[in-house]
């Protein structure tokens, strides 16, 4: 982990890789120093020596790497491969410098170059096959153990250096049956083996198919020589299993992190070496056309040219399938960009609209992982996410005009680190991701704002019904009894009527104020035509019959919208009733100010906050109000005792007049 400290318990797996690796490249090294001075002649030993001379870079490279990591058995079996190799490699190499530079002949370097590259070899496709799985061998232990007693028998048979062909032919017999079983599980665990391990196994049949064969090839050549087969055959088979076993091996570690190996390789390296790679082939394909095509000089020139022509658009077609791979969508900003709108565009809710984008964007750039986290009331909380993590995430700042909304945590797929390309990438889409995260969020607030909105219709709603219900109601009931008794009294005792319609009369007339003051506090007429100001002295008048001496400082409010107006009448009136029917206050003041808000403060002597009350229907319908313009609103304790409700309100831009 980046950032961290290793403890002496840590440095031993990186010394121990560094050591294979070091080892195997110098020794190696210096066997080509002597075979460059020797100059063999080209035969079946000078093949045999590439072959060694190739597992000892190649597997004391994956070994170290692995080493550094931590020593899993599959890790040590490539150390003794790579070091086997590098050893073989230079005792043939020593034995063919020495008689030109008069050394004395050695049988330990003789017995090296026979014997050294025997276990690693030959347990790569005997063992390993057997032992690239995360989870328990079961019945494959009795493959390693074949596997084993293979590599102690063809050691063994080297050792002995037997001129007979029957001992050689028994062990090389035994090594194609166990390599062919190995072969035989690896492929049925590719196919019908558990979804996560299948990741590299292909490739780690083919290279033990391979393997295999070439050991069917050597022993045809031991036993059958009049078939002709050429002597390169076996050392050509076994270089082409090279080319793919390092690889399988790394493929299954990286994309599995098995063993507990937690190894990442940046993007951009491997694009590098796949480039490299392909500069490679050009040059060699280029190089043997030149030396087939009859010619000197300009001919040869045409010939490469030729072939240039021909390799260089299959290197454009593969390189940018390489580049696809590695990076994703992210290599065509434009394909990007109409992945991501589209997955705006897409019908659903704005949680599914939101997980899907951010889903979008892990597939475009290849991610393991991506997971936005916002800062929400009861703390950061997950917004969206797609895939699971698995390794340690990169977190990417989102912030939309100036506002920080928290972060976009992504990982990269196992085995790939998040290059500086990937990581200015997500830079770059980070604007996106925040806008989108503000559009759903928008989305989720206009959704709430009309349940609130049909919630407090509906409370007013209930409101009225109740006032007409169980006040206008029953009086009207009783009013229209009162005529009828009336009605009964004009001809039996006309003054008993005349007193009696005089009380109706009365008791309609206050219904009558009943519906004007139902009416006054949904809506004035006042405030539709004189304003706020006006609307809240006539409101102050008359709450002064209800024993609470109300003052009103109002600063002017001409052009104020009318539903900023609306909203502030509305919190105001809320405000009093709670003031007269719970605080029990004796004065309360009202002040309103309007400058780039409207500000409103309603603070009165009562009782105060009571810790256990729960928030009533006035309460919420302030705070809805507010909401709903946009503003906030607060209930506080006052300073003197009491209470203080504070609403901030925004002024709704005014249109500019060309």
């Amino acid at each position: 982990m980046e950032g961290t400290t290793r403890t002496g318990r840590d440095r031993g797996p990186a010394a121990a890789g560094a050591a294979v690796a070091v080892t195997s490249w110098v020794v190696a090294l210096a066997s080509l120093v002597l075979m460059a001075a020797a100059r063999p002649p080209v035969d079946e030993g000078l093949w045999f020596y590439a072959v060694d001379l190739t597992v000892a870079c190649v597997y004391g490279t994956v070994s170290g790497v692995l080493l550094a990591r931590r020593p899993a058995p599959v890790a040590w079996i490539l150390a003794v491969a790579g070091l086997g190799g590098a050893l073989a490699a230079f005792g043939f190499a020593y034995e063919s410098h020495a008689p030109a530079a008069g050394w004395p002949a050695s049988g330990v370097l003789m017995a090296l170059q026979g014997t050294a590259w025997v276990p690693g070899t030959l347990a790569l496709f005997l063992v390993v096959p057997w032992l690239v799985r995360d989870h328990p061998l079961g019945g494959a232990r009795w493959g390693v153990v074949a596997g084993v007693l293979a590599v102690a028998g063809v050691l063994g048979v080297q050792l002995a250096q037997l001129t007979s062909p029957l001992p050689f032919a028994v062990s090389m017999s035994a090594v194609v049956v166990v390599g062919a079983a190995a072969t035989a599980d690896v492929a049925h665990r590719w196919r019908r083996g558990p979804q996560r391990e299948r990741v590299g196994l292909g490739w780690l049949a083919l290279g033990s198919a391979v393997m295999t064969l070439s050991f069917v090839l050597l022993l045809v050549v031991v036993l059958a020589p009049r078939l002709g087969l050429p002597v390169w055959s076996t050392p050509v088979l076994h270089l082409a299993a090279q080319a793919v076993y390092p690889a399988a091996v790394l493929v299954s570690v990286l994309r599995q992190r098995m063993w507990g190996l937690d190894l990442a390789v940046s993007r951009a390296v491997l694009a590098g070496l796949l480039t490299v790679v392909l500069g490679l082939v050009y040059v060699a394909v280029t190089a043997v056309a030149a030396l087939l095509v009859p010619g000197e000089g300009v001919a040869q020139l045409l010939a490469a040219a030729v072939v240039a022509a021909v390799v260089q658009p299959s290197r454009l077609w593969l390189q940018a399938r390489v580049h696809r791979l590695v990076h994703g969508d992210a290599v065509d900003p434009v394909r990007a960009v109409r992945r991501l709108g589209s997955s705006l565009g897409r019908p659903g809710s704005p949680e599914e609209l939101l997980r899907g984008f951010v889903a979008d964007v892990a597939a475009s750039l290849r991610l393991e992982s991506a997971v936005v986290h916002v800062d929400g009331p009861a703390g950061p909380q997950v917004v969206a996410a797609a895939g699971t993590a698995t390794g340690e995430g990169v977190a990417v700042p989102l912030e939309h005009r100036g506002q920080t909304l928290r972060l976009l945590v992504v990982t990269a797929l196992p085995g790939e680190a998040l290059d500086a390309r990937a990581r200015r990438t997500l830079a770059e889409l980070a604007p996106v991701v925040a806008a989108a995260v503000v559009l759903a969020r928008a989305s989720a607030d206009l959704d709430a704002a009309r349940d609130r909105l049909a919630s407090v219709r509906l409370e007013e709603r209930r409101v009225i019904r109740r006032e007409l219900h169980d006040g206008l109601g029953p009086s009207l009931a009783g009013i229209r009894l009162g005529l009828q008794g009336a009605r009964n009294l004009v001809g039996s005792d006309p003054r008993a009527a005349d007193e009696l319609l005089a009380a109706l009369a009365g008791e309609l007339d206050s219904r009558v104020d009943d519906v004007r003051q139902l009416s006054r506090s949904l809506l004035p007429p006042v405030l539709d035509e004189l304003g706020l100001g006006p609307a809240l002295t006539d409101l102050v008048e008359r709450h002064a019959e209800s024993g609470v001496v109300v003052s009103l400082r109002c600063d002017p409010t001409a052009g104020l919208e009318p539903r900023t107006a609306a909203a502030a009448y509305g919190i105001v009136v809320e405000a009093l009733m709670n003031v007269v029917r719970h605080s029990g206050a004796r004065r309360c003041e009202v002040d309103v100010q309007v400058g780039d808000a409207v500000r409103l403060v309603v603070a009165d002597d009562g009782a105060g906050l009571d810790p256990a009350a729960v928030a009533g229907v006035g309460s919420r319908s302030m705070r809805e109000r507010a909401a709903e313009q946009g503003g906030t609103l607060r209930v506080l304790p006052g300073a003197a005792g009491g209470t203080r409700v504070e609403a901030v309100l925004p002024l709704a831009p005014r249109p500019v007049r060309s």
